[in-house]
């Protein structure tokens, strides 16, 4: 595969205090830099403006440098905080290379795929226990991988172009990384409308939805890292903060409150009905309905919303298993390979999911044992 180079821009270099090349992987593969004044630690997540692939410094080959560093910085006195940041306008994160995903999958290489989930969801709930501020900024699109990196933080910020999402079961996945604790947790079945339709949430929303903490107008962002670089204090921050914009999830809450009442695997295509969602219930008959299904039970699922190793291990049973019994090859093959954009899922819709075809994802799978 060809590598792009590129160059990180002068503000950035500046911030980091080095120069840096960073390349495009076929791989997922994260940045990590840690600064040389205040003991001030930052990693940089680089979403590839075009594909949004996470890209990585040539030097760091493993992709286990991120939670390597985690695992460092937490024990080193030196060390105050850890920042998240993205390189470009467009994106923080819009999840990982599923190319290589499916590329292992066609090969019968499952345990591939096992393998990548189990080390992802061991760095997200790493991120959510951090001893240490972890301060994510988080433009453009956050989806997928991107919240497990971003939305656990301890101080999550967003800005005007900031667009948050689950969209995994347009692909044949379930919301992951440790979204459906989020959204279980979330009133009146709105973690479900959520999560089954792939809506998307702006900054007011995101923070309304308790996916973000705090607003700050992105032409401050490089101001506001300053600050936190110089002083070492998460508390800075809080100068640059300013008014939640609206959110029209907000504004609609008791609309969808109402409207999911009920809702359940079979039901919830006629809780869309309003006219207020059309779009969401176009994205809905265009998800995988075996996805759509099982992420409903999951987010139903009261153990999920209690602990992030519960909701965890829930998306594992079925991530783990998405490649050879699921639709993920499918998604993949039609968003990403062919890009026809015409899956063709192995249920016509959800009424044709029956109990058994759930029951094995709802086997207990440990992750666990990937990570030994």
């Amino acid at each position: 595969m060809l590598e792009t180079i590129i160059v990180v821009n002068v503000a950035l270099c500046i911030i980091f205090g080095t120069t840096l090349i960073i390349r495009n992987y076929d791989i997922p593969r994260i940045l990590v830099r840690k600064t040389k004044t205040l003991g001030i630690v930052a990693i940089l997540i680089l979403a590839f403006a075009i594909n949004f692939t996470p890209v990585v410094s040539a030097e760091d080959s493993d992709g286990d440098g991120v939670e390597d560093a985690l695992d460092e910085w937490a024990n080193d006195k030196n060390v105050s905080l850890v920042v998240i940041d993205a390189l470009g306008d467009r994106a923080f994160c819009a999840g990982g290379d599923i190319q290589i995903l499916y590329e292992n999958g066609s090969k019968g290489n499952f345990q591939y795929g096992q393998q990548f989930w189990a080390d992802e969801y061991r760095l997200n709930e790493k991120i959510y226990n951090y001893s240490k501020p972890f301060i994510a900024f988080m433009q453009g699109f956050t989806m997928g991988g991107g919240v497990g990196v971003s939305c656990h933080g301890s101080h999550r910020i967003v800005g005007e172009t900031s667009q948050i999402a689950m969209p995994e079961c347009s692909i044949g996945l379930v919301p992951d990384v440790g979204g459906s604790y989020l959204l279980a947790k979330l009133e009146g079945n709105l973690g479900v409308f959520l999560g089954a339709t792939g809506k998307r949430m702006k900054a007011g929303d995101a923070i309304f939805c308790n996916f973000a903490d705090f607003f700050i107008p992105e032409a401050k962002w490089v101001e506001t890292k300053s600050v936190l670089f110089e002083t070492g204090k998460v508390a800075s921050i809080e100068q640059f903060v300013s008014k939640t914009p609206p959110s029209k999830i907000k504004e609609n809450k008791n609309i969808i409150y109402d409207a999911m009442t009920d809702v359940g695997i079979y039901t919830i295509e006629s809780c869309l009905q309003n006219p207020l969602f059309e779009k969401e219930l176009k994205n809905f008959k265009s998800n995988s309905p075996l996805a759509v299904a099982y992420t409903i039970t999951m987010l139903k699922d009261q153990s999920v919303s209690r602990k992030i190793s519960n909701a965890l291990d829930k998306e594992y049973q079925y991530t783990a298993r998405s490649q050879e019994f699921g639709d993920f090859q499918e998604g993949i093959r039609a968003a990403v390979i062919d890009k026809d954009r015409n899956p063709k899922w192995k249920h016509a819709n959800i009424k044709e999911v029956t109990q058994e075809d759930l029951d094995l994802f709802l086997k207990p799978m440990s992750r666990k044992k990937m990570e030994d």
